[in-house]
């Protein structure tokens, strides 16, 4: 009898050995859950720490690209008589399409005075020259030359093959010059920094046969458009031009060829 009272029963012990067991499960599951969330923590705090070196880098990067990159104020004067010249030129086209021939000679007259004014205050007023400007300004002539020729040879005015070998040429200019602008701009190269027309990576210098070709050009087409207000239509004299212009049309292409200073690089800044 006194063996039953102090030995415990066999379901107080198991009954004690299901709590220590569901204490230590309990534990477990806590130590689990504390390294689980102390994981977490460090991948949190190791992502964080990853986005603010990337920012850090690119706000470095950026910085080391203005300074090697020349920045320049684009918002001149002769800039934006190039930009009135070239939104000028489909007004032209139209213009010519509808016959009114007479108010299209008077508004090509205005546009020849733009490219004069704003060459004279890129070269008298340092302030207004740009590297922007020296791209932008046979733009604005290839754009009104192209929608005149286009325009009067559709008219039966200018020979086909002739307007054909002129736009041609000028688009072979034009993504020669989108090619060289990529080539120009120190990595790493995006579509933001290439369309940003504040940064002078490289600039244009035009061929002295090419700034004949462009008056010979000009003299044909004002010649050409001149022709039905003053009475002249297929003339012997606009004839001749047009084997002028093809001559030097071709020679200036070849002259871009063949020279070696037409387009300038900036170097970087040290």
């Amino acid at each position: 009898m006194l063996t039953k009272h102090i030995q415990p029963s066999s379901k107080k012990i198991s009954q004690k050995e299901d709590t220590k067991k569901e204490y230590q499960t309990v534990k477990k599951r806590e130590v689990i859950h504390g390294v689980i969330q102390e994981k977490k923590e460090r991948i949190k705090e190791s992502g964080q720490l990853l986005l603010k070196d990337i920012r850090e880098t690119r706000d470095k990067v950026k910085e080391r690209m203005e300074e090697v990159i020349e920045t320049e104020n684009v918002w001149t004067i002769p800039n934006l008589l190039c930009v009135m010249r070239i939104i000028a030129s489909p007004v032209l086209g139209y213009l010519i399409l509808q016959s009114n021939y007479t108010i299209a000679l008077g508004l090509l007259g205005l546009a020849g005075i733009t490219d004069l004014l704003d060459g004279w205050i890129a070269r008298t007023f340092e302030s207004q020259a740009s590297k922007m400007g020296s791209f932008l300004d046979p733009m604005a002539d290839k754009v009104l030359i192209a929608s005149l020729f286009l325009s009067l040879t559709y008219m039966d005015l200018i020979p086909v093959i002739l307007t054909g070998a002129i736009i041609a040429r000028d688009l072979l200019l034009v993504g020669a010059g989108f090619v060289i602008r990529y080539q120009s701009i120190p990595p790493p190269r995006n579509l933001s920094r290439y369309f940003d027309v504040t940064y002078a990576t490289a600039q244009l210098a035009p061929t002295t046969l090419s700034k004949v070709n462009t008056a010979v050009q000009l003299l044909l087409v004002a010649s050409t458009l001149a022709a039905p207000v003053f009475n002249y239509v297929d003339h012997q004299a606009l004839h001749v031009l047009w084997y002028i212009t093809a001559g030097t049309t071709v020679s200036s292409a070849a002259s871009y060829l063949v020279s070696k200073n037409t387009y300038k690089y900036f170097k970087p800044k040290k």
